[in-house]
């Protein structure tokens, strides 16, 4: 009787140890899929002032998938990528700083419902009130596919599955879930009227996210992460022209798919 007693005492303190993530760094890199709400787009300058409804735009992903396109690094930046830095306070939750390149296309030819004014003596001179127009070359491309870009804080929690049994020494599982918030950093690629566009970066808004996720950890030290992600974009301040009384401002809901890898470190003893 004592040993079984004493058995069964050491059987239930035999816990399974994973590695330690505490302090411990962590670097990312992968790829994205992306969706996008409706958004009423605003546009306004010395001549013009107008709105269009319920806008639908897309993203715009490498056609095929390989070296070439995606894995080549001196075209790093050209897919829709996603950069994460992060850091481990304790064994559950760390905070990172992230880079989402997304890419966001306004359909065309496509027919909205434009309101307001246009006075540049131009074929779309007029006032409109709840009338018909079709985005297409000559009135309006606008996409923002030097990036969409996404710069944010997110602080996420992490929770090792160990009703999955496996060697957490060579591999084990982690749910991932966190929320973020950050700016908006792109580089608006439009033609409005036929006008010159504005060819430069800027801080055009602010994005709030969700995202929940599964991490496997293999050899201590290196990751693969799946994401699904979610989140808020306003942007009020997005350039339209080289004219910078010329802006363009809306908001609406994104959804990422993303995959990334990643490995841990220790930066310091």
């Amino acid at each position: 009787m004592f040993l079984s007693v004493f058995s069964l005492a050491q059987e239930k303190s035999k816990q399974t140890t994973f590695p330690n993530k505490k302090g411990k760094f962590y670097l990312s890199w992968g790829w994205n899929r992306a969706n996008y709400s409706k958004s009423d787009i605003a546009f306004s300058g010395p001549d013009h002032d107008f709105v269009l409804k319920d806008v639908v735009a897309s993203d715009e992903p490498e056609e095929n998938f390989g070296f070439k396109s995606h894995l080549n690094p001196f075209r790093i930046t050209v897919p829709q990528t996603n950069f994460k830095l992060g850091y481990f306070l304790n064994e559950t939750y760390s905070i990172s700083i992230g880079f989402d390149h997304m890419k966001y296309v306004v359909n065309s030819p496509q027919t909205v419902i434009i309101n307001g004014s246009i006075s540049d003596n131009s074929a779309y001179d007029g006032t409109y009130l709840n009338q018909p127009i079709t985005i297409e070359e000559g009135f309006l491309e606008y996409e923002y596919t030097d990036g969409l870009n996404y710069v944010n804080i997110e602080l996420n929690r992490f929770d090792n599955m160990k009703f999955i049994k496996t060697n957490p020494d060579k591999i084990y599982f982690s749910s991932v879930i966190g929320v973020g918030s950050g700016i908006i950093f792109p580089r608006t690629d439009a033609t409005l009227l036929d006008r010159p566009n504005s060819d430069n970066y800027h801080v055009s808004g602010f994005g709030l996210s969700t995202n929940l996720g599964l991490n496997i950890t293999f050899l201590k030290h290196f990751f693969a992460q799946g994401e699904l992600k979610g989140g808020y974009i306003n942007m009020f301040n997005s350039k339209t022209t080289n004219r910078n009384s010329d802006r363009a401002k809306h908001h609406f809901f994104f959804f990422q798919r993303v995959l990334v890898f990643g490995a841990r470190f220790n930066l310091f003893n």
